[in-house]
C-alpha cells in the first residue's frame, strides 16, 4: 500500500501569496538537547537513460514516447544541441535505433524565472516541498494558457506562489507535468525543477503514475470494463477529439460504484493520458458523462431517457454547470525519495449534490443482466 504524504501547506480558497514567518531563536536548553540535522535528500538525477528494447524506432520520436511532456519540437532541440546521445555519441534526430542500444538524455535547466506572468489566483494545495507540489484543481479553472485564454489559469497561479518552475514543457506550461480539462476538477502533480519534471514525466509514460477518477454517466453501465480505442484530432471540429485508427493509442478502465435508472456512478482509471480520453471513450461507447455538452452528454440525452425519467433527467443536469468528472486520486513514486505517495481529494459539493438528486433512481443490478 502506498503511503500518504502528510500535506505541509494547504488553503482553501484563500490568496496564494505566502505568508512571513519569524523564526523564534532556540533557547540554550533546546540548543543543548536539539536532535542532529537530518542528511540532505540528494537531488534528482541530471540525465536519463534509457535502454532500447526494440529495434525500428526514430530517435526524436522514442524521447517523445519515453518523456510523456517532452514536446517533438523541444526534443529535436535538444538532439541538435547534443544533449541527447545514443551510445554515448550525438547523433541526428532521424538515426533509427536498434535494440541494446543506451540512450542517454542530458536535462536542460531551468531558467531563473518562467516567461509566464504570475497571477494571484487561490489555490488549495494539497502538498509541497522543494521538488514538487500536488494541487487541487477546481473545475472553471483551465491548466495553462493556450489558444484563446492567455492568461487566469492554474499555470499562473503557480508561478505567483512558488516563482520558478520546471520549463521541461515549455515555459508556457511551468510545472505542469500533466494536465485537467477546463471543467474537469482534482489533483495534479506540479515540478519544481527540470530534473524531477524529467522523472516524473517518465513514469506517466511508464504508466507508473496512477489516476483515479469518479464520474457520472449517462444510461446503465457495464459493472466494469475497457475501452481501448485510439484518439486523434477531430477531422471536422479541432476542438474535438475522436476515435481514429491512426490516433495514439489510449486505454481506459473502468469499473461501476452504483447504477442508478439512467445513469452511473463509475470510477475511472487511465493507462494513458489523451486529451479528452474519458469524455471521448465514454462518449463514443453510448455512455456520455452527465453534462459534457461537448461530447453528448447535455440535454441531448434527455430525448433517450424513457418519459419515466425525462423529468429527474433533467433535474440532474440542473444540478451540473459541466461535465461530472473529478480526480479523486493520484499515487507516484516521489522521484528524490522513492518512495510511494498517494493523496485523495473528496468529491466536490456539486458532484455530491448531483449523486444525492439520482439516490432515490438507484438500483440493483442482476450479475446475469
Amino acid at each position: 500500500m502506498p503511503s500518504k504524504a502528510k500535506p505541509v501547506a494547504k488553503s482553501q480558497a484563500k490568496s496564494n501569496t505566502k505568508p512571513k514567518v519569524k523564526a523564534k531563536p532556540a533557547s540554550p536548553a533546546a540548543a543543548k538537547t536539539a536532535k542532529p540535522k537530518p542528511k540532505p535528500v540528494p537531488k534528482a538525477p541530471e540525465m536519463l537513460a534509457f535502454r532500447v528494447a526494440t529495434s525500428g524506432a526514430r530517435l526524436d520520436r522514442f524521447i517523445g514516447e519515453h518523456l510523456e511532456n517532452a514536446s517533438r519540437t523541444r526534443v529535436q532541440k535538444w538532439i541538435e544541441e547534443g544533449k541527447v546521445q545514443v551510445n554515448g555519441n550525438a547523433v541526428r534526430k532521424s538515426h533509427v535505433l536498434e535494440e541494446g542500444e543506451q540512450v542517454t538524455v542530458e536535462l536542460p535547466r531551468e531558467e531563473d524565472a518562467s516567461h509566464l506572468e504570475g497571477e494571484d489566483i487561490p489555490l488549495d494545495i494539497v502538498y509541497e516541498d522543494e521538488y514538487l507540489a500536488v494541487v487541487n484543481k477546481p473545475k472553471g479553472l483551465v491548466t495553462h494558457p493556450g489558444h484563446g485564454v492567455p492568461g487566469g489559469t492554474l499555470a499562473n497561479a503557480l508561478v505567483h506562489y512558488f516563482g520558478n518552475l520546471s520549463d521541461f514543457g515549455g515555459s508556457d506550461r511551468p510545472g505542469i507535468v500533466h494536465r485537467l480539462d477546463r471543467d474537469t476538477s482534482g489533483l495534479l502533480v506540479v515540478a519544481r525543477d527540470n530534473a524531477t519534471h524529467a522523472a516524473l514525466s517518465k513514469q506517466l509514460a511508464d504508466r507508473d503514475i496512477h489516476r483515479t477518477y469518479q464520474a457520472i454517466c449517462w444510461r446503465e453501465i457495464d459493472p466494469e470494463g475497457t475501452f481501448d480505442l485510439p484518439l486523434g484530432r477531430s477531422i471536422n471540429d479541432p476542438t474535438r477529439r475522436s476515435v481514429r485508427p491512426d490516433g495514439k493509442t489510449a486505454v481506459t478502465h473502468f469499473r461501476t460504484l452504483d447504477w442508478f435508472q439512467f445513469a452511473s456512478h463509475v470510477e475511472v482509471t487511465l493507462d494513458t493520458g489523451r486529451t479528452h480520453q474519458i469524455r471521448v471513450h465514454f462518449s463514443h461507447a453510448g455512455f456520455p458523462i452527465a453534462g459534457d455538452t461537448l461530447y453528448g452528454g447535455g440535454e441531448q440525452m434527455l430525448k433517450r431517457t424513457g418519459p419515466l425519467f425525462q423529468g429527474p433527467a433533467a433535474g440532474l443536469l440542473k444540478r451540473l454547470s459541466s461535465q461530472a468528472l473529478h480526480a479523486v486520486k493520484l499515487e507516484f513514486r516521489h522521484p528524490v525519495t522513492g518512495k510511494k505517495v498517494a493523496f485523495k481529494s473528496p468529491l466536490p459539493e456539486e458532484f455530491k449534490k448531483a449523486l444525492a438528486h439520482l439516490k432515490p433512481f438507484k438500483r440493483e443490478r442482476d450479475p446475469e443482466e
